[in-house]
């Protein structure tokens, strides 16, 4: 696969040979608590400071979702995705919006058919130069926000049986299912919820939000 040429996804949407995805194109928001910490080495993921709580404890009533976000490796991708939509991170780092992150792990991202930032509209319309140039970049990125505002619900907590309507209108619900947390349509399972805040959760999936049908 060629490397995107643009500034936004050479920034965030790198491949390696074996077609991973490399996401961090802005640095990990550091809390004033935390230690400061060496340069982020782009061939893995983040992991948080050496000794650090990463189950959500008392401490969470001063951290936000900005703070933890990018602690867990299993969600290094979107991560990274989160921190090149400033309407996003803005939201994230808000104490006055609570949110409920729908992080895929980094697995269920690299399974899709397609790159998150593609729509085969573009394609059958554009062909293969559909993200090329300032244009291309600008249809990418708005690609990509979809795809992320398919995975945050603007609410916590989130209630099972709630019915929910996503930041890019996908209306989602959350359930027990045979003892497991499930996130409806789709039947996809929350591995954990990988951390509590004073502005919201973040949820970790084993699969992908159906975006395309917020289009």
């Amino acid at each position: 696969m060629k490397l995107l040429a643009y500034p936004i996804l050479t920034s965030c949407l790198l491949f390696t040979a074996s077609a991973q995805l490399l996401p961090f194109a802005k640095p990990l928001k550091r809390h004033a608590s935390e230690p400061q910490s060496p340069f982020l080495d782009p061939l893995r993921p983040a992991m948080p400071p050496s000794g650090a709580d990463n189950t959500g404890d008392a401490s969470a009533g001063d951290l936000l979702i900005s703070d933890v976000m990018g602690t867990d490796s299993r969600m290094g991708i979107f991560s990274g995705f989160t921190r090149n939509i400033d309407s996003i991170s803005s939201r994230l780092d808000s104490s006055a919006q609570n949110t409920t992150v729908l992080a895929p792990e980094d697995a269920a991202i690299r399974k899709l058919p397609r790159k998150p930032w593609e729509d085969p509209q573009d394609y059958e319309t554009l062909g293969a130069s559909a993200y090329a140039g300032q244009d291309g970049e600008s249809r990418a990125q708005k690609n990509l926000r979809r795809f992320i505002e398919a995975h945050i619900v603007p609410e916590s907590p989130w209630r099972d049986g709630q019915e929910m309507q996503t930041l890019a209108g996908n209306k989602v619900t959350c359930e027990e299912k045979d003892g497991k947390k499930m996130i409806q349509p789709g039947d996809i399972e929350v591995a954990s919820i990988a951390k509590t805040v004073s502005n919201g959760e973040i949820w970790i999936l084993k699969g992908v939000v159906n975006y395309a049908a917020a289009q």
